[in-house]
C-alpha cells in the first residue's frame, strides 16, 4: 500500500477528512518551496499538492495564474521542482502529488518524468487539462512507476466521464467544486452533494473536494461528502499577503483553523 492509500485509510478509520494544501512551486522562490514544504509536513498536511507551473493555466484564477507568473520569472522548472521534492524526502514521508499541465509532463518525456518523479519521492499526478480517454499512455507510464494517477470531475460530468475516469483513476478522484476557475468563494452550491454521492457510489477510490475552499465553514458543510478537501487559492493569498512569511501570525492561523476543520480536532 503506497502513501496516498495508507493515509486515507487511516483518516477513513478514524472517521475525519484529509487536508491538502496547495501550493504552486517557486513562488515566490524554490527555496520558499522547500520551507513551505517543511512547514505542511511538521504542521498537520496529510498529502501536499504541488503546482507545476505553467504559462498558460486555464483552470486556475487570479491568485495561482499571479502565483505561476512569479515561479517562472524565477526560473522554476520541472525539474527543479523534482530536484526539490527529492530533498523533501530525505526528511519526510507527507505524500506529495503534483499538478500540472500536461504540455510540462508531454515536453519533459512521460517515461522520463514517470522514472524522474518516482525517484524524486512524488506520490501522484493531476494532469488538470488531460481528459481520461486519451490518458492511457501517460497513466502507463506512471503505473509502471508507481505513481498514482489522479483525474478531476466537476458538477456536470456525465456517466460516461465518471465511467473513464473510474477505469483510469489511482489513488483518488478530484472533484472541482465548480465549474470554472479555482478562487476563493464564499460559499459553494448544495447541489453538488447529489453529484458527488452519485461519484462514492460508482468509483471505489477517495473522492477529494477542491476549487472554492475558503473556510472552515465550507468543510464542515460537506464534510460528509468527501474524503478529503483541497486548499488552495485561500491559502496562496494569505500567505501572499503574509509577504510569503510562514510564520507569519495570520497565516499560520488560517492553516490551523482548515487542518482543525478536516481532523475536528479543538483549536
Amino acid at each position: 500500500m503506497n502513501r496516498i492509500a495508507n493515509v486515507f485509510q487511516y483518516y477513513a478509520q478514524q472517521d475525519t477528512r484529509v487536508f491538502i494544501p496547495y501550493i504552486t512551486a517557486g513562488d515566490p522562490t524554490l527555496r520558499k518551496t522547500a520551507e513551505i514544504l517543511a512547514i505542511f509536513a511538521t504542521h498537520g498536511a496529510d498529502i501536499i499538492e504541488v503546482g507545476v507551473p505553467f504559462s498558460d493555466p486555464m483552470a486556475d484564477g487570479p491568485v495561482i495564474q499571479n502565483a505561476m507568473e512569479r515561479a517562472l520569472s524565477g526560473g522554476t522548472t520541472l525539474r527543479k521542482i523534482l530536484e526539490t521534492i527529492r530533498t523533501f524526502r530525505f526528511e519526510y514521508e507527507t505524500p506529495i502529488i503534483l499538478m500540472g499541465y500536461y504540455n510540462s509532463f508531454y515536453a519533459y518525456g512521460l517515461e522520463e518524468f514517470s522514472r524522474d518523479a518516482q525517484r524524486a519521492g512524488v506520490d501522484g499526478v493531476l494532469t488538470v487539462d488531460l481528459p481520461p480517454e486519451e490518458a492511457e499512455e501517460f497513466r502507463n507510464a506512471l503505473r509502471k512507476h508507481d505513481v498514482r494517477s489522479i483525474f478531476l470531475l466537476t458538477p456536470v460530468s456525465d456517466w460516461e466521464r465518471i465511467q473513464a475516469v473510474k477505469k483510469m483513476a489511482d489513488g483518488f478522484v478530484y472533484f472541482v467544486s465548480v465549474t470554472g476557475v479555482t478562487g476563493e468563494r464564499e460559499t459553494l452550491p448544495d447541489e453538488i452533494r447529489k453529484k458527488m454521492t452519485e461519484i462514492r457510489r460508482e468509483i471505489p477510490l477517495p473522492l477529494v473536494l477542491g476549487f472554492g475552499i475558503s473556510k472552515p465553514d465550507i468543510v464542515e458543510r460537506f464534510y460528509s461528502c468527501a474524503d478529503g478537501f483541497v486548499v488552495g487559492s485561500a491559502l496562496i493569498k494569505r500567505w501572499q499577503d503574509a509577504g510569503w512569511d510562514e510564520q507569519s501570525p495570520d497565516f499560520r492561523d488560517f492553516l490551523s483553523r482548515m487542518i482543525h476543520a478536516c481532523h475536528r480536532d479543538s483549536l
